[in-house]
């Protein structure tokens, strides 16, 4: 399932990232990569506040649903 479905608190194993090379490229020097931790820490208007890595970042949700994950 895709990171915007999942709630405030939640802690997620990426699994598949979608899109082009770019697109995979881009969110893995953010620190998104298959079997990476997510913690969900915030929606805003449908923009999600994501920890990785101790890091805290913020996609959009055309950005977000590219990450497909499991609880």
């Amino acid at each position: 399932m895709p990171i915007t479905i999942a709630k405030t608190g939640d802690i997620v194993r990426i699994i598949r990232i979608t899109g082009d090379d770019s697109i995979r490229t881009h969110l893995a020097e953010l620190g998104f990569a298959v079997g990476a931790e997510v913690k969900v820490v915030k929606a805003v208007k449908g923009n999600l506040i994501l920890q990785v890595h101790g890091t805290r970042l913020a996609l959009d949700p055309s950005m977000a649903s590219r990450l497909l994950v499991e609880f």
